[in-house]
This record gives C-alpha cells, structure tokens and sequence, in this order.
C-alpha cells in the first residue's frame, strides 16, 4: 500500500482526498495532510481519520509516507518541491507544474538529485475519448495533420477570484492559459507535435484580476500544421465546453463536453470496424468539473512506481507545456510572433519582483 501526504489543502485538494482517503485507488491510501491555514488541514482531516500539519516539515518528519502531492498555489510549487526532495519521498505536483521555467528546471534537478520520481498531473490525458484519440495519432489515421484546435469556455466569476488573493495575479497563478486552459494546451501539443511559433492576443474581459480571463492564439507546429487555442473563463451564467479538434488528410475527431470527455466526432476515409461504436464508447459524464481522469492518474502512479511502468508526465514532459505557456505570454506582452525555445525576454508570469 503505497502511502500519500497532501501539501496545500486548498479547492482541488477536494478531489485528491476523496479519491485517496475514500479507497478509490487500489494500493493506496492518505496517511496526512498539511496547510499552513491549520484549519483547511483539519477539516480533511476530520473526514478522514488522518493527522494535520500546518508545516510540511513537521509532516514529512512525522508521519511515514511513500508519495507526497503538492498542492499549494502555483506560483509556490517550485520552492514546495524542492524543498520536499530531500525527503526522498516521490512527489506528485497539480498543473501547472510552475510558473517560470528557470522553477521547473529547479524542480526536476532537486528530484533528480534525490533520486525520486516527479509526476505533474495531466489528468484529461487519462479520458476515455482522449485516450481513443491518442490511439488514432499513434496508427497515423489522420495522415499529414493540418489543423489542431483547443476551445475552453467556462465560467469563473468574480467570486471565484475573489476566494483567495493570490488567484488570477502574475506572481502566484497566471491568467486562464495557465491555469483552466494548461491542461488543453498540454493535450493540444501532445497530440499534433512541438509548436514552432506563437502569436497571441489576451484580454481581461470580465474578471476584475491582474492577468487575462480571456485568450486566443495562433501556432505553427513544426510538421507544417496550423492551430489555435481559445481560451476564456468569461462564459456566463456556465461552463459551456473543454474540447479539443485533430484534423488530418485523411480523418476528422472532435471530443467536447465541459471537461474533453465526450465524444462528438470520429471519422476517418478508412474505417475500422470498432469505429461505429466509438461514438458510445468512448464518451463519459465526469463526475465534476475536475473530469473523469484523476482517478485513472492515481493508478498509473501506482503503477508506476510499484510495476516500473514509464510515468506518462515527469518533469521533462511537463516542462513542455510550460514553455509554450510562457512563449504565449511573451507574444501577448510584445504583440509579436516567438518562436517557441528560443531565447526571451522575462514575461511578468511567475515574477515575484
């Protein structure tokens, strides 16, 4: 039975307790939590019969566990990492995995260096359509790919924000690119290829926040094809969808819903014979607006690190997204098309100064 800790105890910690104090993943269990606003901690601890910590120092010192997941504010995960790495314990850390790619390359060094796993959490990947949808882009169903195409239009109003003061600032969260939308553009560029250039507008359309509430942008791929990402969290009065289009020479998939977990469009010039049933199949209603794929994100981590199964997201693969992240923000702060890996100037995400 693999043992996990939570660090941050915050709005998703929800989903991560429930799943892992409730016996939702088999060969593992919550052994503690730990928030520096004591009673968050309590109150997860309360509902499941675990200790609480207000400092993680006095976790990690305490309480024996295998896996740490950290889940304080974004722009505090480089320094929380780094700090538990020596510890030895592996570390699971929530999307994004930090705000500065200087913070991500901290992260995995410190991990490397205390010879422990680093997981981000990617969990649409682990959707049922998202899984189908990778399968076609591995057998090279789409041919040449020419278009990819990310929509995220939910809402988030002002009370949202307003929850906590570090939510929607430069220094500890970014704007909707990183925080509702880095999961579709992580799944954007998995699925079509590294992107070779950006170029991108942002507003903020509703929120009263330092960052942007609403987004859409440009890329060139490095395979010849084109895409764009919109992104806003100005919908009202609800989420209206989480989706994500491939299109290639020869097939078409669109998989839609609030959270990318149905399925709406599967067709392809060569037919296979499961393919009248994918429509069916490869849907499902996801239990909140976290989606269906944490759950399935808890299992492979098992798997991984009781069978030595590749970890689908490490730091290196997490990284990813990141620098296509902040090459967007560079284009938004400049009005001019990057090159996404080159060297930049230093945009205000992440900056504390």
């Amino acid at each position: 039975m693999l043992r996990f800790s939570l660090v941050g105890c915050g709005r998703i910690a929800k989903r991560h307790s429930e799943l892992l104090g409730n016996g939702a993943i088999e060969g593992a269990k919550l052994v503690a939590v730990c928030d520096i606003n004591l009673a968050k901690a309590e109150a997860i601890s309360s509902q499941f019969g675990v200790p609480a910590f207000a400092d993680f120092h006095d976790m990690m010192r305490t309480v024996d566990c295998d896996v740490v997941v950290v889940l304080t504010e974004s722009g505090h995960h480089a320094e929380h990492v780094v700090a538990l790495a020596p510890y030895g314990r592996h570390i699971v850390v929530e999307k994004p995995m930090a705000l500065t790619l200087e913070s991500a390359d901290a992260m995995i060094a410190a991990c490397t260096d205390a010879g422990i796993q680093l997981f981000v959490v990617k969990q649409n990947r682990f959707n049922v359509p998202v899984v189908k949808l990778r399968e076609a882009v591995d057998q090279n169903r789409f041919g040449k790919l020419t278009m990819g195409t990310v929509r995220v239009r939910w809402s988030r109003d002002q009370r949202y924000y307003d929850q906590d003061p570090w939510r929607g600032t430069w220094a500890l969260d970014g704007g909707v690119l990183t925080n509702q939308a880095s999961h579709h553009v992580d799944l954007l560029e998995w699925m079509m290829g590294p992107v070779e250039s950006v170029f991108a507008h942002s507003t903020r359309a509703l929120a009263k926040i330092e960052t942007e509430d609403t987004a859409v942008v440009v890329l060139r791929f490095k395979n010849g094809a084109l895409g764009v990402i919109e992104a806003t969290t100005a919908i009202r009065p609800k989420d209206l969808e989480g989706s994500i289009s491939i299109l290639g020479e020869t097939g078409s998939v669109e998989i839609g819903g609030f959270a990318v977990n149905q399925m709406k469009v599967w067709n392809f010039v060569d037919p296979q014979p499961d393919d009248e049933e994918v429509m069916t199949r490869f849907s499902v209603n996801p239990p909140n607006v976290y989606g269906f794929g944490h759950q399935a994100y808890y299992d492979h981590i098992v798997s991984c690190l009781r069978h030595g199964v590749p970890p689908s997201v490490d730091g290196h693969e997490g990284r990813k997204s990141l620098e296509l992240i902040n090459a967007i923000y560079e284009s938004i702060e400049t009005g001019k098309e990057v090159r996404v890996g080159a060297v930049r100037h230093s945009t205000r995400l992440g900056r504390r100064d």
